[in-house]
C-alpha cells in the first residue's frame, strides 16, 4: 500500500489547481502502470486490465464503479470481453488532479484483488 492508497479524494472546484509539472513527476511514478495520454488538449490517466472472460471484466467495472462512487470521483471505463479501459481526470479542470492519482492507485489495489485476472 502507497499513500495515495490511503487516501481520499477532496472536493475538487473548476478554479481548483491541476497538478504542476514537478508533481506529476513525482506522482506519476506511484502508478507505474498507468499511461499518460493527451486527448483535447488535457492529460488524462489511462490503463487497460485483462481479465479471463466478460464475467471478471464486469465485475471489476462494478467494483470500480462502487469505488468511483465512494469517493465520488467517476471514470470513464470501457468494458470489452476480457478487458477494461479506467481513465481518470477531472473533468471540471479539464486535466489531472491529486484526485486522479489517488483513484487511479486505488484501481490498482483492486485489480490485485480482482477474480479472473490474467
Amino acid at each position: 500500500m502507497t499513500a495515495l492508497t490511503q487516501a481520499h479524494c477532496e472536493a475538487c472546484r473548476a478554479d481548483a489547481p491541476k497538478v504542476s509539472d514537478d508533481e506529476l513527476a513525482v506522482l506519476i511514478k506511484q502508478i507505474p502502470d498507468w499511461n499518460i495520454e493527451v486527448r483535447d488538449g488535457h492529460m488524462e490517466l489511462e490503463r487497460e486490465f485483462l481479465f479471463k472472460n466478460f464475467r471478471h471484466a464486469l465485475a471489476f467495472t462494478n467494483a470500480v464503479g462502487a469505488l468511483a462512487e465512494e469517493e465520488g470521483h467517476h471514470p470513464d471505463l470501457l468494458t470489452r470481453w476480457g478487458k477494461v479501459t479506467v481513465t481518470w481526470w477531472s473533468h471540471e479542470l479539464k486535466g489531472l488532479h491529486r484526485n486522479d492519482f489517488i483513484m487511479a492507485a486505488r484501481t490498482d489495489e483492486l485489480a490485485k484483488t480482482a477474480e479472473g485476472r490474467k
